[in-house]
């Protein structure tokens, strides 16, 4: 049993590498291309473009790859869950075939650049496996399989794994990857730096003005001048394209606890159905750490986010015999309705400003696929997955997956206006957090452990919802479009790019 949580959510990928230490915009400058956003799209993205002889400058409202590219469960797949079967449905066989071979590509792209710069980061070649813990979901199973090999995709069926229980069956992807996101990062951005090109942190965009040139103009009143912009920041922090009413955001969690290198499974896995888990290991300093992932839900509607946590540690309890949890860390991602990424320009009337957004859990492949069509479009290259992920593409906003989620924002955003009417400040208890109101205004109240009350608006600064607490993290979020800020009301994930009135 376990007996109890990390007080601190910490994700392991951050805990064990020091602190970038980047400087922050200090003058206007000007650059070939300029990359809004540090983590995995950026850096990819920059690597390729300098390479090819661009100048780059990349813009971190905090440190690189800290935020969803830090906190992820980081499997470089080309097999994400069960989709292959519903691709081949939806859009047919020839388009399903090049979402598999550009997310195959994306691993062997990761393979080379880490060869090359000799980047320790812990990657691994390991076999993949999506499985069905009953007979229930085995069809669903069998169907991926039988669509994956259809495709071309290094796909079989099997029975047993070493998972420390039965199984009724898996779809087995050989040959993928995993590694350490932010070793591979840090690496990276060193080759970045120099020779024209820079890396910011601490330096938060608020817009993007013009094309050709663009101008990225910054909170502190900078300016970098560039050809092309891309935004990279996981929901575009511009609010055109519409980004944030073709996906929504979810929420999931990880646990992280050592095992025995005996107990290691050798792959990395993801159950199928209903309350599905991510199961993965990791090596560090001879010893070996398991990793669990899942009691994913849409941003902002767990109100108990504390009971995911515990409900992650008794299931590894349960099947691993972990009695003691080492880290505890949460993540974020858009998902797209039509469970593809938007990749390319930000609106048709641009020609200059790029996004990547819309990875739907599976941003390891996805993020480096960005950096791959991003830089071949702003290079004037051909390439082959550029209009399968068109971010202008027609989406399907009459679906039932759609209506529901965008129906979900004008709920939130009429009826969260009800939440605590007749509340104040006062009643907020020590290590707690309410949605109250004071002089007819919407507050976001939390009540530190000395005691201390912590006033900012609840009101959104990106469109105007109503944000909710979430206790696990000491965060509002915000449950129409995900945005998110500490317990200060100070911005820690787009698209806001304002900081909540501080009372």
């Amino acid at each position: 049993m376990i007996q109890h949580l990390p007080k601190k959510s910490q994700s392991f990928w951050l805990d064990f590498t020091s602190a970038s230490n980047f400087p922050s915009l200090s003058q206007n400058i000007s650059v070939d291309v300029a990359i809004v956003g540090g983590g995995l799209v950026g850096i990819n993205a920059a690597k390729l473009l300098k390479q090819a002889g661009k100048t780059v400058a990349i813009l971190e409202a905090e440190e690189v790859a800290a935020g969803v590219s830090g906190h992820t469960t980081a499997k470089i797949t080309s097999l994400h869950q069960l989709i292959y079967a519903d691709l081949i449905k939806q859009i047919g066989e020839q388009k399903a075939r090049l979402y598999g071979e550009s997310n195959q590509a994306a691993i062997e792209q990761y393979a080379r650049i880490i060869q090359s710069e000799q980047i320790d980061c812990d990657f691994e070649r390991k076999d993949a496996y999506t499985f069905a813990s009953s007979i229930e979901n085995l069809d669903k199973i069998k169907d991926e399989l039988e669509a994956a090999v259809q495709l071309g995709l290094p796909a079989s069926f099997v029975k047993e794994t070493d998972l420390p229980f039965e199984i009724a069956g898996a779809v087995k992807f050989s040959n993928q990857a995993q590694f350490h996101p932010r070793k591979y990062v840090l690496h990276l951005a060193k080759t970045i730096q120099g020779e024209g090109s820079y890396i910011f942190e601490q330096t938060r965009v608020k817009t993007v003005e013009g094309e050709n040139p663009c101008k990225v103009i910054t909170e502190n009143g900078y300016i970098v001048t560039a050809q092309d912009v891309i935004v990279a920041t996981n929901l575009p922090i511009l609010d055109q394209g519409l980004f944030f009413a073709k996906s929504y955001p979810q929420r999931s969690y990880l646990i992280g606890a050592w095992i025995d290198p005996a107990q290691d499974p050798g792959g990395m896995f993801i159950g199928s159905g209903q309350d599905y888990h991510s199961i993965r290991t990791t090596p560090h300093d001879g010893k070996t750490l398991l990793i669990i992932g899942g009691k994913g839900h849409k941003v902002g509607e767990a109100e108990d986010t504390e009971i995911l946590y515990k409900q992650l540690a008794d299931y590894a309890n349960s099947t691993f015999g972990v009695e003691e949890i080492a880290y505890r860390w949460s993540t974020q991602d858009m998902v797209s309705f039509d469970k593809l990424p938007y990749i390319g320009k930000l609106t048709p009337f641009n020609n200059h400003t790029y996004v990547a957004t819309g990875f739907s859990l599976w941003g390891m492949s996805k993020s480096m696929i960005s950096a791959m069509i991003l830089s071949d479009l702003i290079l004037g290259k051909e390439n082959p997955w550029a209009n399968l992920y068109d971010a202008t593409r027609p989406t399907p906003f009459v679906t039932q997956e759609s209506i529901k989620q965008n129906l979900d924002v004008g709920i939130h955003w009429v009826g969260d206006r009800l939440k605590g009417l007749l509340d104040s400040p006062e009643k907020v208890g020590i290590g707690e957090g309410q949605v109250v109101t004071e002089n007819g205004e919407k507050i976001a109240a939390y009540r530190d452990e000395s005691g201390t009350l912590h006033k900012v608006s609840a009101v959104c600064s990106h469109l105007g919802c109503i944000v909710s607490w979430n206790p696990a993290e000491k965060s509002w979020d915000c449950p129409c479009h995900g945005a998110r800020y500490n317990c200060e009301g100070e911005v820690i994930q787009a698209p806001a790019v304002s900081d909540l009135k501080k009372y």
